[in-house]
Protein backbone atom coordinates (compact mmCIF):
# COMPACT_ATOMS: atom_id res chain seq x y z
CA UNK A 1 0.00 0.00 0.00
CA UNK A 2 2.93 2.32 0.67
CA UNK A 3 4.14 1.87 -2.89
CA UNK A 4 0.67 2.60 -4.20
CA UNK A 5 0.45 5.76 -2.08
CA UNK A 6 3.85 6.91 -3.36
CA UNK A 7 2.74 6.15 -6.93
CA UNK A 8 -0.33 8.28 -6.39
CA UNK A 9 1.80 11.16 -5.09
CA UNK A 10 4.22 10.88 -8.01
CA UNK A 11 1.40 10.90 -10.52
CA UNK A 12 -0.23 13.87 -8.79
CA UNK A 13 3.04 15.79 -8.92
CA UNK A 14 3.40 15.11 -12.63
CA UNK A 15 -0.18 16.14 -13.31
CA UNK A 16 0.24 19.40 -11.39
CA UNK A 17 3.36 20.23 -13.43
CA UNK A 18 1.63 19.41 -16.71
CA UNK A 19 -1.46 21.43 -15.80
CA UNK A 20 0.06 24.23 -13.78
CA UNK A 21 -1.32 26.92 -16.08
CA UNK A 22 -4.78 25.34 -15.99
CA UNK A 23 -4.58 25.35 -12.21
CA UNK A 24 -3.38 28.96 -12.11
CA UNK A 25 -5.91 30.40 -14.56
CA UNK A 26 -8.98 28.30 -13.82
CA UNK A 27 -8.57 27.57 -10.11
CA UNK A 28 -6.20 29.98 -8.37
CA UNK A 29 -7.25 33.13 -10.23
CA UNK A 30 -10.96 32.39 -9.82
CA UNK A 31 -10.53 31.65 -6.14
CA UNK A 32 -8.51 34.86 -5.65
CA UNK A 33 -11.28 36.79 -7.41
CA UNK A 34 -13.83 35.47 -4.93
CA UNK A 35 -15.42 32.99 -7.32
CA UNK A 36 -14.99 29.92 -5.13
CA UNK A 37 -17.75 27.82 -6.82
CA UNK A 38 -16.12 28.18 -10.25
CA UNK A 39 -12.69 27.42 -8.80
CA UNK A 40 -14.08 24.28 -7.15
CA UNK A 41 -15.78 23.19 -10.37
CA UNK A 42 -12.56 23.61 -12.35
CA UNK A 43 -10.56 21.71 -9.73
CA UNK A 44 -13.13 18.88 -9.69
CA UNK A 45 -13.00 18.54 -13.47
CA UNK A 46 -9.20 18.48 -13.50
CA UNK A 47 -9.23 15.75 -10.82
CA UNK A 48 -11.67 13.78 -12.96
CA UNK A 49 -9.36 14.06 -15.97
CA UNK A 50 -6.36 13.14 -13.84
CA UNK A 51 -8.15 10.01 -12.59
CA UNK A 52 -8.98 8.98 -16.15
CA UNK A 53 -5.37 9.39 -17.25
CA UNK A 54 -4.02 7.62 -14.18
CA UNK A 55 -6.38 4.66 -14.61
CA UNK A 56 -5.40 4.25 -18.24
CA UNK A 57 -1.70 4.65 -17.51
CA UNK A 58 -1.73 2.06 -14.74
CA UNK A 59 -4.02 -0.45 -16.45
CA UNK A 60 -2.77 -0.30 -20.04
CA UNK A 61 -0.24 -2.86 -21.25
CA UNK A 62 3.25 -1.55 -21.83
CA UNK A 63 2.89 -0.61 -25.52
CA UNK A 64 -0.47 1.02 -24.95
CA UNK A 65 0.95 2.96 -22.03
CA UNK A 66 3.94 4.09 -24.12
CA UNK A 67 1.61 5.37 -26.85
CA UNK A 68 -0.53 7.13 -24.25
CA UNK A 69 2.52 8.86 -22.78
CA UNK A 70 3.70 9.91 -26.24
CA UNK A 71 0.33 11.45 -27.11
CA UNK A 72 -0.02 13.09 -23.71
CA UNK A 73 3.54 14.41 -23.92
CA UNK A 74 2.98 16.09 -27.28
CA UNK A 75 -0.18 17.80 -26.03
CA UNK A 76 1.47 18.86 -22.77
CA UNK A 77 4.47 20.24 -24.69
CA UNK A 78 2.28 22.40 -26.96
CA UNK A 79 0.20 23.64 -24.03
CA UNK A 80 3.15 24.41 -21.76
CA UNK A 81 5.21 25.96 -24.56
CA UNK A 82 2.37 28.25 -25.57
CA UNK A 83 1.43 29.24 -22.02
CA UNK A 84 5.07 29.76 -21.06
CA UNK A 85 5.40 32.42 -23.77
CA UNK A 86 2.04 34.23 -23.64
CA UNK A 87 0.79 33.38 -20.12
CA UNK A 88 -2.66 32.22 -21.19
CA UNK A 89 -4.34 28.91 -21.97
CA UNK A 90 -4.41 27.46 -25.46
CA UNK A 91 -7.84 27.58 -27.14
CA UNK A 92 -9.17 26.90 -30.63
CA UNK A 93 -8.61 30.45 -31.82
CA UNK A 94 -5.04 30.43 -30.55
CA UNK A 95 -4.37 27.05 -32.14
CA UNK A 96 -5.68 28.30 -35.48
CA UNK A 97 -3.37 31.29 -35.07
CA UNK A 98 -0.43 28.96 -34.34
CA UNK A 99 -1.15 27.03 -37.51
CA UNK A 100 -1.28 30.32 -39.42
CA UNK A 101 2.07 31.37 -37.93
CA UNK A 102 3.84 28.01 -38.26
CA UNK A 103 6.36 29.54 -40.67
CA UNK A 104 7.78 31.48 -37.72
CA UNK A 105 8.45 28.36 -35.61
CA UNK A 106 12.19 28.53 -36.22
CA UNK A 107 12.36 32.22 -35.33
CA UNK A 108 10.38 31.62 -32.16
CA UNK A 109 12.62 28.72 -31.15
CA UNK A 110 15.69 30.91 -31.52
CA UNK A 111 14.25 34.00 -29.86
CA UNK A 112 12.62 32.25 -26.91
CA UNK A 113 14.98 29.32 -26.45
CA UNK A 114 15.21 29.90 -22.69
CA UNK A 115 11.46 29.87 -22.11
CA UNK A 116 10.95 26.89 -24.42
CA UNK A 117 13.74 24.92 -22.77
CA UNK A 118 12.10 25.58 -19.40
CA UNK A 119 8.81 24.33 -20.83
CA UNK A 120 10.57 21.24 -22.21
CA UNK A 121 12.10 20.57 -18.78
CA UNK A 122 8.62 20.70 -17.24
CA UNK A 123 7.30 18.26 -19.85
CA UNK A 124 10.20 15.90 -19.18
CA UNK A 125 9.62 16.13 -15.42
CA UNK A 126 5.90 15.42 -15.76
CA UNK A 127 6.45 12.41 -18.00
CA UNK A 128 9.22 11.08 -15.76
CA UNK A 129 6.87 11.25 -12.76
CA UNK A 130 4.13 9.51 -14.75
CA UNK A 131 6.53 6.68 -15.68
CA UNK A 132 7.78 6.33 -12.12
CA UNK A 133 4.19 6.26 -10.82
CA UNK A 134 3.22 3.54 -13.30
CA UNK A 135 6.18 1.35 -12.40
CA UNK A 136 5.52 1.60 -8.67
CA UNK A 137 1.81 0.98 -9.11
CA UNK A 138 2.39 -2.03 -11.36
CA UNK A 139 4.82 -3.52 -8.82
CA UNK A 140 2.48 -2.91 -5.90
CA UNK A 141 -0.67 -4.44 -7.41
CA UNK A 142 -1.40 -7.07 -10.03
CA UNK A 143 -3.79 -5.19 -12.31
CA UNK A 144 -6.41 -7.15 -14.29
CA UNK A 145 -6.71 -6.76 -18.04
CA UNK A 146 -9.07 -7.98 -20.70
CA UNK A 147 -11.34 -6.92 -23.53
CA UNK A 148 -14.09 -5.55 -21.32
CA UNK A 149 -11.68 -3.63 -19.12
CA UNK A 150 -9.91 -2.25 -22.19
CA UNK A 151 -13.17 -0.84 -23.56
CA UNK A 152 -14.12 0.60 -20.16
CA UNK A 153 -10.70 2.22 -19.68
CA UNK A 154 -10.69 3.73 -23.15
CA UNK A 155 -14.20 5.09 -22.57
CA UNK A 156 -13.10 6.62 -19.26
CA UNK A 157 -10.06 8.15 -20.94
CA UNK A 158 -12.10 9.75 -23.73
CA UNK A 159 -15.09 10.79 -21.60
CA UNK A 160 -13.64 14.07 -20.20
CA UNK A 161 -13.17 15.52 -23.70
CA UNK A 162 -16.78 14.72 -24.58
CA UNK A 163 -18.04 16.10 -21.27
CA UNK A 164 -16.00 19.29 -21.74
CA UNK A 165 -17.77 19.97 -25.06
CA UNK A 166 -21.30 19.31 -23.80
CA UNK A 167 -21.34 20.50 -20.18
CA UNK A 168 -20.40 23.63 -18.28
CA UNK A 169 -17.11 22.13 -17.09
CA UNK A 170 -13.60 23.43 -17.69
CA UNK A 171 -10.64 23.51 -18.29
CA UNK A 172 -9.58 20.72 -20.61
CA UNK A 173 -6.40 19.07 -19.33
CA UNK A 174 -3.07 19.84 -20.98
CA UNK A 175 -2.55 16.13 -21.72
CA UNK A 176 -5.59 16.02 -24.02
CA UNK A 177 -6.62 19.52 -25.11
CA UNK A 178 -4.45 19.61 -28.26
CA UNK A 179 -6.40 16.73 -29.79
CA UNK A 180 -9.76 18.10 -28.76
CA UNK A 181 -8.93 21.48 -30.27
CA UNK A 182 -7.66 19.92 -33.49
CA UNK A 183 -10.91 17.95 -33.69
CA UNK A 184 -12.88 21.17 -33.12
CA UNK A 185 -11.05 22.89 -35.98
CA UNK A 186 -11.40 19.87 -38.27
CA UNK A 187 -15.14 19.63 -37.57
CA UNK A 188 -15.74 23.31 -38.21
CA UNK A 189 -17.86 24.04 -41.28
CA UNK A 190 -16.03 25.20 -44.43
CA UNK A 191 -15.51 28.93 -44.78
CA UNK A 192 -18.58 30.73 -46.12
CA UNK A 193 -18.60 32.37 -49.54
CA UNK A 194 -17.47 35.95 -49.74
CA UNK A 195 -20.07 38.67 -50.11
CA UNK A 196 -20.56 40.31 -53.48
CA UNK A 197 -19.47 43.85 -54.26
CA UNK A 198 -22.62 45.98 -54.06
CA UNK A 199 -21.36 49.27 -55.42
CA UNK A 200 -20.11 50.07 -58.90
CA UNK A 201 -16.77 51.68 -59.72
CA UNK A 202 -16.91 54.69 -62.03
CA UNK A 203 -14.79 54.40 -65.15
CA UNK A 204 -12.36 57.31 -64.92
CA UNK A 205 -9.19 58.33 -66.67
CA UNK A 206 -7.91 59.49 -63.31
CA UNK A 207 -7.68 56.05 -61.71
CA UNK A 208 -4.11 54.74 -61.41
CA UNK A 209 -3.08 51.92 -63.70
CA UNK A 210 -1.32 50.14 -60.84
CA UNK A 211 -2.27 50.08 -57.16
CA UNK A 212 0.08 48.39 -54.71
CA UNK A 213 -0.14 47.60 -51.02
CA UNK A 214 3.27 46.91 -49.47
CA UNK A 215 2.76 45.21 -46.10
CA UNK A 216 5.96 44.91 -44.12
CA UNK A 217 6.62 42.53 -41.25
CA UNK A 218 7.27 43.76 -37.70
CA UNK A 219 8.34 47.29 -38.65
CA UNK A 220 7.86 49.66 -35.74
CA UNK A 221 7.05 53.29 -36.47
CA UNK A 222 9.66 55.01 -34.27
CA UNK A 223 12.73 53.11 -35.60
CA UNK A 224 11.40 53.47 -39.15
CA UNK A 225 11.03 57.22 -38.71
CA UNK A 226 14.52 57.50 -37.28
CA UNK A 227 16.40 55.21 -39.66
CA UNK A 228 14.49 54.90 -42.93
CA UNK A 229 12.31 57.99 -43.32
CA UNK A 230 15.36 60.27 -43.87
CA UNK A 231 16.29 58.21 -46.94
CA UNK A 232 12.99 59.30 -48.53
CA UNK A 233 13.59 63.02 -48.09
CA UNK A 234 14.03 63.57 -51.85
CA UNK A 235 11.22 61.20 -52.89
CA UNK A 236 7.73 62.73 -53.22
CA UNK A 237 5.43 60.91 -50.82
CA UNK A 238 2.89 61.42 -48.04
CA UNK A 239 3.68 60.46 -44.47
CA UNK A 240 0.53 60.00 -42.38
CA UNK A 241 2.50 59.66 -39.15
CA UNK A 242 1.91 57.01 -36.52
CA UNK A 243 -0.91 54.71 -37.58
CA UNK A 244 -2.63 52.00 -35.58
CA UNK A 245 -2.37 48.44 -36.85
CA UNK A 246 -5.55 46.35 -36.70
CA UNK A 247 -3.82 43.63 -34.72
CA UNK A 248 -0.63 43.00 -32.79
CA UNK A 249 -0.25 39.57 -34.46
CA UNK A 250 0.33 39.09 -38.18
CA UNK A 251 -2.63 36.90 -39.12
CA UNK A 252 -5.39 39.00 -37.49
CA UNK A 253 -3.90 42.25 -38.77
CA UNK A 254 -3.66 41.02 -42.35
CA UNK A 255 -7.07 39.32 -42.38
CA UNK A 256 -8.67 42.57 -41.25
CA UNK A 257 -6.71 44.62 -43.79
CA UNK A 258 -7.65 42.37 -46.72
CA UNK A 259 -11.29 42.03 -45.64
CA UNK A 260 -12.19 45.63 -44.89
CA UNK A 261 -13.77 46.54 -41.55
CA UNK A 262 -16.86 48.58 -40.80
CA UNK A 263 -15.19 50.26 -37.84
CA UNK A 264 -18.36 51.98 -36.62
CA UNK A 265 -20.36 48.76 -36.27
CA UNK A 266 -17.91 45.87 -35.89
CA UNK A 267 -18.42 43.70 -32.81
CA UNK A 268 -17.73 40.18 -31.54
CA UNK A 269 -20.38 38.79 -33.88
CA UNK A 270 -18.61 40.00 -37.03
CA UNK A 271 -17.37 37.46 -39.58
CA UNK A 272 -14.61 38.86 -41.78
CA UNK A 273 -14.80 35.75 -43.97
CA UNK A 274 -18.07 37.06 -45.42
CA UNK A 275 -17.06 40.57 -46.47
CA UNK A 276 -16.23 41.47 -50.08
CA UNK A 277 -12.44 41.38 -49.90
CA UNK A 278 -10.08 43.87 -51.49
CA UNK A 279 -9.58 41.34 -54.30
CA UNK A 280 -13.29 41.40 -55.18
CA UNK A 281 -13.36 45.20 -55.34
CA UNK A 282 -10.19 45.27 -57.43
CA UNK A 283 -11.53 42.73 -59.93
CA UNK A 284 -14.88 44.53 -60.16
CA UNK A 285 -12.97 47.73 -60.98
CA UNK A 286 -11.08 46.00 -63.80
CA UNK A 287 -7.77 45.26 -62.05
CA UNK A 288 -5.80 42.04 -62.34
CA UNK A 289 -5.09 40.81 -58.80
CA UNK A 290 -1.60 39.78 -57.75
CA UNK A 291 -0.20 38.61 -54.42
CA UNK A 292 3.51 38.25 -53.63
CA UNK A 293 4.68 36.75 -50.36
CA UNK A 294 8.28 36.91 -49.20
CA UNK A 295 7.70 34.78 -46.12
CA UNK A 296 6.46 31.44 -47.42
CA UNK A 297 7.28 29.03 -50.23
CA UNK A 298 4.00 27.11 -50.08
CA UNK A 299 0.32 27.86 -49.73
CA UNK A 300 -0.84 31.36 -48.77
CA UNK A 301 -0.50 32.23 -45.10
CA UNK A 302 -2.27 34.52 -42.65
CA UNK A 303 -5.66 32.75 -42.88
CA UNK A 304 -6.08 33.38 -46.57
CA UNK A 305 -8.88 30.83 -47.08
CA UNK A 306 -10.01 29.22 -50.39
CA UNK A 307 -12.92 31.60 -51.14
CA UNK A 308 -10.49 34.51 -50.92
CA UNK A 309 -7.68 32.71 -52.73
CA UNK A 310 -10.00 32.10 -55.68
CA UNK A 311 -10.11 35.86 -56.34
CA UNK A 312 -6.33 36.21 -56.75
CA UNK A 313 -5.27 35.93 -60.38
CA UNK A 314 -1.57 35.41 -59.65
CA UNK A 315 -0.04 34.19 -56.39
CA UNK A 316 3.76 34.27 -56.16
CA UNK A 317 5.70 32.93 -53.15
CA UNK A 318 9.04 34.79 -53.13
CA UNK A 319 11.23 33.88 -50.13
CA UNK A 320 14.88 34.68 -50.78
CA UNK A 321 16.85 34.94 -47.55
CA UNK A 322 18.01 38.21 -46.06
CA UNK A 323 17.75 39.94 -49.47
CA UNK A 324 14.13 38.91 -50.01
CA UNK A 325 12.73 42.43 -49.80
CA UNK A 326 15.24 43.84 -52.31
CA UNK A 327 14.46 41.02 -54.74
CA UNK A 328 10.76 41.71 -54.26
CA UNK A 329 11.32 45.42 -54.89
CA UNK A 330 12.91 44.57 -58.23
CA UNK A 331 10.09 42.18 -59.18
CA UNK A 332 7.38 44.65 -58.18
CA UNK A 333 9.17 47.41 -60.06
CA UNK A 334 8.99 45.39 -63.27
CA UNK A 335 5.26 44.82 -62.74
CA UNK A 336 4.61 48.51 -62.18
CA UNK A 337 5.96 49.24 -65.67
CA UNK A 338 3.41 47.01 -67.40
CA UNK A 339 0.39 48.21 -69.35
CA UNK A 340 -2.31 46.03 -67.76
CA UNK A 341 -4.21 47.36 -64.74
CA UNK A 342 -3.06 45.57 -61.57
CA UNK A 343 -3.84 45.55 -57.89
CA UNK A 344 -0.91 43.97 -56.05
CA UNK A 345 -0.52 42.96 -52.41
CA UNK A 346 3.09 42.38 -51.35
CA UNK A 347 3.94 40.79 -48.00
CA UNK A 348 7.59 41.54 -47.24
CA UNK A 349 10.00 39.47 -45.19
CA UNK A 350 10.64 42.43 -42.93
CA UNK A 351 12.42 42.08 -39.59
CA UNK A 352 10.55 39.45 -37.57
CA UNK A 353 12.35 38.17 -34.49
CA UNK A 354 14.92 36.79 -34.10
CA UNK A 355 16.40 39.90 -35.58
CA UNK A 356 19.93 38.57 -36.07
CA UNK A 357 18.59 36.34 -38.85
CA UNK A 358 17.85 39.40 -40.99
CA UNK A 359 21.32 40.84 -41.62
CA UNK A 360 24.71 39.38 -42.59
CA UNK A 361 26.60 37.47 -39.93
CA UNK A 362 29.30 39.64 -38.36
CA UNK A 363 27.58 42.95 -39.14
CA UNK A 364 27.42 43.66 -35.39
CA UNK A 365 28.66 41.72 -32.36
CA UNK A 366 26.55 38.59 -31.71
CA UNK A 367 25.73 39.77 -28.18
CA UNK A 368 24.58 43.24 -29.29
CA UNK A 369 21.50 44.60 -27.48
CA UNK A 370 18.16 43.72 -29.02
CA UNK A 371 17.54 47.34 -30.07
CA UNK A 372 20.81 47.37 -32.03
CA UNK A 373 19.96 44.04 -33.65
CA UNK A 374 16.57 45.41 -34.67
CA UNK A 375 18.04 48.63 -36.07
CA UNK A 376 20.62 46.68 -38.08
CA UNK A 377 17.95 44.36 -39.46
CA UNK A 378 15.70 47.28 -40.38
CA UNK A 379 18.48 49.12 -42.20
CA UNK A 380 19.40 46.00 -44.16
CA UNK A 381 15.79 45.34 -45.06
CA UNK A 382 14.66 48.84 -46.01
CA UNK A 383 17.52 51.29 -46.62
CA UNK A 384 17.63 50.45 -50.37
CA UNK A 385 14.10 49.09 -50.76
CA UNK A 386 12.18 52.20 -51.81
CA UNK A 387 14.79 53.38 -54.30
CA UNK A 388 14.67 50.04 -56.12
CA UNK A 389 10.88 49.85 -55.87
CA UNK A 390 10.34 53.23 -57.54
CA UNK A 391 13.24 53.32 -60.01
CA UNK A 392 11.97 54.41 -63.42
CA UNK A 393 8.31 54.04 -62.48
CA UNK A 394 5.76 56.40 -64.02
CA UNK A 395 4.52 58.03 -60.84
CA UNK A 396 1.48 59.41 -62.68
CA UNK A 397 0.14 55.87 -63.06
CA UNK A 398 1.07 54.24 -59.77
CA UNK A 399 -0.46 54.48 -56.28
CA UNK A 400 1.41 52.74 -53.47
CA UNK A 401 0.59 52.33 -49.79
CA UNK A 402 3.32 51.19 -47.40
CA UNK A 403 2.69 50.04 -43.84
CA UNK A 404 3.46 47.14 -41.50
CA UNK A 405 1.26 44.38 -40.14
CA UNK A 406 2.11 45.41 -36.57
CA UNK A 407 4.77 47.19 -34.54
CA UNK A 408 7.28 45.92 -32.00
CA UNK A 409 7.83 46.20 -28.27
CA UNK A 410 11.61 46.44 -28.09
CA UNK A 411 11.79 46.46 -24.29
CA UNK A 412 14.48 43.92 -23.28
CA UNK A 413 12.91 40.64 -22.22
CA UNK A 414 9.44 41.52 -23.54
CA UNK A 415 7.51 39.57 -26.14
CA UNK A 416 7.99 41.84 -29.21
CA UNK A 417 4.41 41.43 -30.42
CA UNK A 418 1.34 39.25 -29.96
CA UNK A 419 1.71 39.53 -26.19
CA UNK A 420 -1.09 38.82 -23.79
CA UNK A 421 -1.36 42.39 -22.55
CA UNK A 422 -0.81 44.27 -25.77
CA UNK A 423 1.36 47.37 -25.53
CA UNK A 424 0.83 50.43 -27.71
CA UNK A 425 4.22 49.96 -29.40
CA UNK A 426 2.94 46.66 -30.80
CA UNK A 427 0.37 48.67 -32.80
CA UNK A 428 2.45 51.71 -33.83
CA UNK A 429 3.28 51.36 -37.52
CA UNK A 430 4.39 53.71 -40.31
CA UNK A 431 1.85 54.67 -42.96
CA UNK A 432 3.20 56.17 -46.19
CA UNK A 433 1.68 56.73 -49.60
CA UNK A 434 3.39 57.26 -52.95
CA UNK A 435 0.62 58.71 -55.12
CA UNK A 436 0.12 60.43 -58.47
CA UNK A 437 0.06 64.22 -57.92
CA UNK A 438 -3.64 64.43 -58.82
CA UNK A 439 -4.49 61.99 -56.00
CA UNK A 440 -1.87 63.27 -53.56
CA UNK A 441 -3.46 66.74 -53.73
CA UNK A 442 -6.53 65.25 -52.02
CA UNK A 443 -4.42 64.66 -48.91
CA UNK A 444 -2.48 67.91 -48.79
CA UNK A 445 -4.26 68.99 -45.60
CA UNK A 446 -4.71 65.54 -44.08
CA UNK A 447 -3.73 65.24 -40.41
CA UNK A 448 -0.51 63.43 -39.57
CA UNK A 449 -1.94 61.65 -36.54
CA UNK A 450 -5.04 59.72 -35.52
CA UNK A 451 -4.96 57.31 -38.45
CA UNK A 452 -5.64 53.57 -38.52
CA UNK A 453 -4.60 51.01 -41.06
CA UNK A 454 -8.34 50.35 -41.46
CA UNK A 455 -8.47 53.53 -43.58
CA UNK A 456 -6.30 52.01 -46.31
CA UNK A 457 -9.26 49.98 -47.56
CA UNK A 458 -11.70 52.84 -48.24
CA UNK A 459 -8.93 55.10 -49.55
CA UNK A 460 -7.92 52.44 -52.07
CA UNK A 461 -11.52 51.91 -53.21
CA UNK A 462 -11.80 55.63 -53.85
CA UNK A 463 -8.65 55.51 -56.00
CA UNK A 464 -10.19 52.60 -57.94
CA UNK A 465 -13.19 54.75 -58.79
CA UNK A 466 -15.74 53.76 -56.16
CA UNK A 467 -18.03 56.41 -54.70
CA UNK A 468 -16.31 58.03 -51.68
CA UNK A 469 -19.52 58.47 -49.70
CA UNK A 470 -20.52 54.84 -50.21
CA UNK A 471 -17.17 53.31 -49.23
CA UNK A 472 -16.54 55.55 -46.23
CA UNK A 473 -20.03 54.75 -44.91
CA UNK A 474 -19.32 51.02 -45.24
CA UNK A 475 -15.81 50.98 -43.82
CA UNK A 476 -13.95 53.96 -42.36
CA UNK A 477 -13.06 57.52 -43.22
CA UNK A 478 -10.67 58.28 -46.04
CA UNK A 479 -7.13 59.23 -45.04
CA UNK A 480 -8.13 62.88 -45.36
CA UNK A 481 -9.35 62.57 -41.73
CA UNK A 482 -8.51 60.58 -38.59
CA UNK A 483 -10.15 57.18 -38.22
CA UNK A 484 -13.80 57.07 -37.19
CA UNK A 485 -12.91 54.50 -34.51
CA UNK A 486 -9.82 52.50 -33.63
CA UNK A 487 -10.43 48.77 -34.06
CA UNK A 488 -8.09 45.88 -33.41
CA UNK A 489 -8.39 42.11 -33.45
CA UNK A 490 -6.88 39.43 -31.25
CA UNK A 491 -5.83 35.94 -32.30
CA UNK A 492 -9.42 34.77 -32.82
CA UNK A 493 -10.09 37.08 -35.77
CA UNK A 494 -12.56 34.72 -37.46
CA UNK A 495 -15.08 32.27 -35.94
CA UNK A 496 -13.20 29.11 -34.99
CA UNK A 497 -14.54 25.62 -34.27
CA UNK A 498 -17.82 25.87 -32.42
CA UNK A 499 -17.18 29.45 -31.33
CA UNK A 500 -18.93 32.27 -33.16
CA UNK A 501 -17.54 35.21 -31.17
CA UNK A 502 -14.31 36.80 -32.36
CA UNK A 503 -11.73 38.77 -30.39
CA UNK A 504 -12.21 42.42 -31.30
CA UNK A 505 -11.75 45.68 -29.41
CA UNK A 506 -12.94 49.11 -30.56
CA UNK A 507 -12.89 52.61 -29.13
CA UNK A 508 -11.73 56.18 -29.40
CA UNK A 509 -8.27 55.54 -27.92
CA UNK A 510 -5.17 54.25 -29.64
CA UNK A 511 -4.88 50.48 -29.05
CA UNK A 512 -2.67 48.96 -26.37
CA UNK A 513 -1.88 49.81 -22.80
Amino acid sequence: MVQLAVALLLFGGGYIIANRFQLIHSVAYRFAAGDAPSAATALFFLVFQAAALMAALWLFPRRWAAMLLLLAGVSIAVNLGYAQLVAELLDAGSLAWLFAEVRQAGNAAGEFSGELLWAAAQVAAALALFVAARRLARRAVRWPWGGGLAVATLALLIAPSIVYRHAALWPEGAERSLYGLVADLAAAPPPPPRGAVEIVARASAGTPRHILWVIDESVAEAPFRRLIAPTLADTPHLDFGVAAAMGHCSAPAQVALRSGVNVRRVDAGADLRRTPSIWAYAKAAGYRTVMMDGQTSGAPQNLLLPPERALIDAYRPMPGGIDTDLKMADAINRGLKGDAKTFSYAVLRGVHFQYRDHYPAGAIPPDAPVAQQYATALRWSKARFFGRLLAGVDREQVAIIYTSDHGQNLTPGALPHCSREAMADEFRVPLLAFLPPRIAARYADAPREGHSVSQIFPATLIWMGYDPAAVTARYDRDLTQPTARFVWFGRTVIPTGGETAIDVTAGADFPGS
